[in-house]
């Protein structure tokens, strides 16, 4: 097994009571800034365009919901006020609440919900089951929309609160009209925070504002994005730091107050520090995946994919991305967040027996794979994607692969994957990522379990069985049939491998211990104060 390195970061981290501090900030100006250290720059704006996590945590601040999911996986009115239900499940009639304001200052009208809807259902598979039970949309009046169904759909507020990217947020209908496919123009949300696009420095810093115009819910518990949005700073920063030795010098020294996700062999360090808390970045932990390119060879055939899979080792991924406390990471774990109610051991006997590399290697070459040039994808500026990127090199090498390890900014990344280009043109083959727990715990939101060719994740596997599969889980009658669904998925997917299951790793984030209430589960920015 590989281990990662962060040439010298840790170094650097550790000897960070030691480094001079750079000049304190004043006092007033601090109370009113809060510093963030994100997991990477934020290179899409657009929320609908990626399925990002650094993009989806901003849209989030400059965008509002329709509702917001809470920890207990329920949906929570947001902006909406209330909503009726009708004619049998088959009209749904939401009221806006009084005075929503974009930051442009005009009112958030029903029509800008459903042009919003309308936009990122194109590229969400939630959106998608919802669109094709939909007979119309309308909206009546100004603070009213209406969804007329051509049969009752179960997932409704679960398909308004979606959270996991692309996230559903609500922009002007000029700006819901832009083809999905390219990023919107300018952002103007109506959410708690206005997008300070003067200050933008690519690579280095994105700033917010406070909106002043925001109306915070007045009711509710605050619950990851659920209930009222208070916000306590009039400007929130993120310093992009991509040297995990720079960003704990950073946090210690009190020039930032958060730092996203710092690596796990730097965590007791902070730990050890009387300024510096630390907390569990999600319950649910976030699960690993090896995203194929399922258009050129090698990874077109079933028959290697299933080599591959047979070969990996998920606890070599999983220690080199939390470390080698196993209570911080799983193995043999298949497509859904363990814990969560579709979790299902079907199938995994595939990842559960002993790994044999010698006959992979065999059994690769009968499979059909003849010495193509296999183009991986990494990222330099994410240590646990940088670090999973590591073992599925070896895994690949090992296997006698012939690998072109391609080493980028996460940005260029994202922006490469979207690319159908032939790897030699551009394009790629295979590259690692990861998911929180939520965005794994069913077939529904689970984006890398999109197998509808051209519609389909980036990769766009083509198989017809696990959508058909998707569909009737989504046309269940009750749990009980959708855990029978979820096993009948995983055992096909265990056969055809739309993408490669590496485990789940847990995280812990990192702040200042002079900032209070900090929202747990989520990287939002309302409701943290400091004291």
């Amino acid at each position: 097994m590989l281990r990662r390195t962060f040439l010298g970061g840790a170094a650097a981290a550790a000897a960070a009571p030691f480094l001079p501090a750079r000049p304190a900030l004043a006092q007033g100006g601090r109370a009113s800034v809060l510093r963030f250290v994100p997991q990477s720059d934020l290179t899409i704006v657009d929320p609908v365009t990626t399925t990002a996590y650094v993009t989806r945590n901003h849209a989030l601040m400059v965008f509002d919901q329709l509702y917001g999911l809470d920890a207990q996986f329920t949906p929570q009115p947001q902006m909406v006020e209330g909503h009726t239900v009708e004619d049998d499940g088959r009209r749904w009639t939401f009221r806006l609440r009084e005075g929503l304001k974009f930051h442009d200052g005009e009112p958030v009208r029903g029509r800008d919900c459903i042009a919003s809807i309308r936009r990122w259902a194109q590229r969400d598979s939630l959106g998608q089951a919802l669109m094709a039970r939909t007979d119309a949309l309308e909206a009546p009046d100004d603070r009213t929309f209406v969804i007329r169904l051509k049969r009752p759909y179960g997932l409704m507020l679960e398909t308004l609160a979606k959270l996991g990217p692309p996230v559903l947020v609500i922009m002007p209908e000029r700006l819901a009209a832009t083809d999905p496919a390219q990023q919107i123009p300018e952002l103007i949300g109506s959410g708690p925070f206005r997008f300070n696009t003067k200050e933008r420095l690519v690579g280095a810093r994105v700033v917010y504002d406070r909106n002043p115009d925001y109306r915070p819910r007045d009711d509710g518990p605050v619950s990851w994005v659920a209930g009222p949005k208070r916000v306590h700073f009039e400007r929130v920063e993120w310093q992009v730091m991509p040297d995990p030795g720079t960003a704990a010098a950073a946090l210690q020294n009190g020039e930032v107050d958060w730092w996203e996700n710092p690596i796990s062999d730097l965590v007791p360090t902070l730990q050890a520090s009387p300024q510096i808390a630390t907390q569990l970045a999600s319950p649910l932990g976030n699960l690993g995946t090896g995203v194929m390119n399922h258009l050129y060879p090698p990874f077109d055939k079933p028959a290697v994919r299933r080599v591959v899979l047979e070969a990996l080792s998920q606890a070599d991924f999983m220690a080199a991305a939390a470390g080698d406390d196993p209570k911080l990471w799983r193995k043999d774990v298949g497509l859904f967040t363990p814990g969560t109610a579709m979790a299902t051991d079907a199938g995994l006997d595939v990842l559960t027996r002993p790994r044999d590399l010698a006959k992979a290697k065999r059994d690769l070459v009968a499979a059909g794979y003849t010495g193509e040039r296999v183009v991986l994808m990494s990222t330099s500026e994410n240590p646990v994607l940088s670090a999973l990127g590591e073992i599925m090199h070896d895994l690949l090498q090992r296997l006698g692969m012939n690998v072109q390890y391609v080493v980028s900014d996460w940005g260029t990344l994202v922006t490469r994957r979207a690319s159908k280009a032939p790897p030699d043109q551009g394009g790629w083959n295979i590259f690692n990522t990861t998911w929180t727990g939520l965005d794994m715990a069913n077939p529904v939101v689970e984006q890398v379990l999109r197998c509808g060719g051209p519609k389909g994740f980036f990769g766009w596997p083509d198989l017809p069985e696990l959508e058909s599969l998707r569909e009737a889980w989504i046309e269940a009658p009750d749990q009980a049939a959708r855990k029978t669904i979820a096993a009948r998925m995983q055992t096909l997917a265990m056969r055809d491998v739309p993408y490669l299951p590496t485990g789940q790793y847990f995280y812990r984030t990192a702040f200042r211990r002079d900032l209070r209430d900090v929202v747990d589960g989520q990287f939002v920015f309302w409701n943290a104060r400091r004291v």
